[in-house]
């Protein structure tokens, strides 16, 4: 059992986390406020393979391991979450959904795209009354000759307004409940396609959510998006891998959430010496520091039973469940160990602080990976 990363994966790491201070960094604050979703950084990620980080090259992507893409993940939230958060929804959701189930055709006309940063990827599960209970999807897709129709609306869909192309979830059976659930491809510019309210975040502010609605949508019969009624299956089966994706951003929040607190720390002077110095603030530190090395082995070792093609329902769970609350915990004690300047915007805290709840919430909540986890460990 080999702990350590190869010379190449240390060389990722160095690479993507000088793109990350050098080109995000400097305009960390300046998007979040603006809820700006920055399309001109796309071509830089595309550049470093970011938009198609575990796709072949055969498909134009970067054909890593998930592993590294745990790498990427974690280096990009280390400095801002947000591009983070879109990096995964792009590569972890929209495109592993096409390169999973795709025909030849469709991940020739729209992964190739996507893996190349050439177009930026949505995906629709999420519905107003179907969130946790994703079973309970009410968007429709009805077939009407050559064509489906579909009519219904997705929430908090990550890139809803600036995506070229959406993977959505519709009902083609009702009565088969969720085993009637299939999965389509949507282009920007169908008609009956438009994008709704964009919703005003807490955090990861720089990540564009946004509803997107569906209104007499017609599209080619072949762009369902795998077999019909599977749709439902496929994506939970994209979520087990997705999962994996959340928890190295929670890892990579957490450790710039510590870094920032280590940092003020030991700058910081109260009763003429500096705070590092103080127990309180000592235990702070080494609780942070240990919980974020324990949620970095979980979600290494989920990406590791991936990448030998293995199963990781119950891993991946377990690894979103453990890093996304440490990483609350984590980004907490640093607004704590900033006091005061943890609540301004002066200092990072706050704002690793408000990004670090979506983890516990996005891509199933903790208590849903509970439920999974339960039902893995008590199968008999």
């Amino acid at each position: 059992m080999d702990f350590q990363l190869t010379e190449q994966q240390r060389l990722l790491r160095l690479t993507v986390r000088e793109f990350a201070e050098q080109e995000i960094g400097p305009h960390v604050m300046e998007w979040d406020e603006a809820q700006h979703f920055p399309l001109e950084l796309v071509p830089k990620l595309a550049d470093l393979g970011l938009m198609g980080i575990q796709v072949p090259e055969n498909y134009g992507g970067a054909g890593m391991s998930a592993v590294e893409y745990c790498i990427c993940i974690e280096e990009l939230a280390r400095v801002d979450p947000s591009i983070a958060l879109s990096v995964a929804a792009h590569n972890g959701l929209s495109v592993a959904h096409i390169q999973m189930f795709g025909t030849e055709a469709q991940k020739q006309k729209y992964l190739v795209p996507l893996a190349r940063g050439e177009k930026i990827g949505a995906w629709g599960l999420t519905e107003p009354t179907a969130g946790s209970d994703a079973g309970g999807t009410r968007t429709t897709a009805a077939r009407s000759g050559s064509c489906w129709v579909l009519n219904g609306s997705k929430t908090f869909t990550t890139h809803g307004g600036v995506g070229h192309v959406v993977v959505a979830m519709a009902v083609t059976d009702r009565t088969q409940k969720h085993r009637g659930i299939s999965a389509f491809i949507i282009e920007r510019g169908t008609a009956g396609l438009s994008t709704g309210r964009k919703e005003n975040k807490l955090g990861m502010r720089a990540s564009d959510t946004t509803e997107v609605v569906l209104q007499d949508c017609r599209i080619p019969a072949d762009q369902l998006l795998g077999n019909e009624g599977q749709g439902f299956a496929n994506a939970m089966a994209v979520l087990d891998a997705g999962r994996v994706g959340i928890a190295a951003l929670a890892v990579g929040l957490a450790q710039g959430a510590y870094e920032a607190a280590r940092r003020y720390a030991l700058q910081r002077e109260q009763f003429g010496q500096p705070i590092a110095s103080f127990q309180a603030i000592r235990w702070k530190l080494a609780d942070s520091a240990t919980a974020i090395e324990a949620a970095r082995l979980l979600t290494y070792q989920a990406a590791a039973l991936e990448d030998c093609g293995l199963r990781v329902t119950r891993e991946s769970a377990m690894a979103k469940l453990f890093a996304s609350e440490a990483c609350v915990r984590v980004a907490e004690e640093g607004v704590q160990i900033h006091g005061g300047y943890g609540f301004v915007k002066d200092y990072p805290a706050e704002k690793f602080f408000r990004d670090s709840k979506l983890c516990t919430i996005g891509e199933g909540t903790s208590e849903i990976q509970r439920l999974v986890i339960a039902r893995e460990i008590l199968k008999t």
